[in-house]
């Protein structure tokens, strides 16, 4: 970089985007209805929630909105996808990342398989979530800081 700019520092990791959004994440048990994960979806104002099991925690998959909205259009009936347990329509090829991962990493993930929410991992243990919204708004973030960084130095008048 021109002499005066700061060195490249790369790209964000996603330890710096979950703090902002503290670390509640809206969860659902396998075995719950859909009726009431659509409630839970509503309630939280949130696409998806992980599926984790009631004893352990551990993630065994994820419902999102378009699980529900799929599963309604494939069935005869509306009663019959809002009774079916959560784990009849609930996606458990999961991608997941941990947050040593970069946000180019989980925007090239989130492309690639066509996905707007992954999970975040300690190990096995759910630290966060993070959806396609908050790796925009990094983005944007990053390409401000870059503007004024490049606008102050080219004032500076070096």
């Amino acid at each position: 970089p021109p002499a005066g700019l700061a060195e490249e520092v790369g790209p964000p990791l996603i330890e710096h985007i979950l703090p902002p959004k503290g670390p509640d994440v809206a969860t659902v048990a396998p075995d719950a209805p859909v009726a009431a994960a659509a409630a839970l979806l509503r309630d939280h104002n949130v696409g998806a929630l992980v599926v984790t099991e009631p004893d352990s925690g551990r993630v065994t998959g994820i419902l999102s909105e378009r699980d529900v909205v799929r599963a309604l259009a494939a069935e005869s009936t509306a009663d019959a996808v809002v009774q079916a347990p959560v784990s009849d329509l609930m996606t458990t090829d999961l991608a997941t990342c941990t947050t040593g991962q970069t946000v180019d990493e989980l925007a090239r993930v989130m492309t690639d398989r066509r996905i707007r929410h992954l999970p975040v991992l300690d190990g096995d243990r759910l630290v966060g979530i993070v959806s396609i919204g908050d790796i925009v708004k990094s983005r944007i973030d990053e390409l401000e800081t870059e503007t004024e960084t490049l606008h102050e130095y080219l004032s500076s008048g070096r």
